[in-house]
């Protein structure tokens, strides 16, 4: 996916989503200049995410 359609596919900002590759927050891969993702890791991404909110949210109870 390229940039446009993965912060489309997670409801992200381009600007965040850049950022966030920047700060190596989200999984991606560049070729030449381009950044790409790949739908099946930003899924696992999605999963874990949900995975350490729930246990944060169940900690702080």
């Amino acid at each position: 996916m390229t940039v446009k359609e993965a912060a489309s596919y997670i409801g992200a900002s381009e600007y965040k989503l850049r950022e966030m590759v920047r700060m190596k927050q989200i999984p991606a891969y560049k070729v030449g200049s381009r950044i790409y993702f790949r739908k099946d890791t930003i899924d696992e991404w999605i999963a874990q995410q949900e995975r350490e909110n729930c246990e944060q949210f169940t900690a702080e109870k």
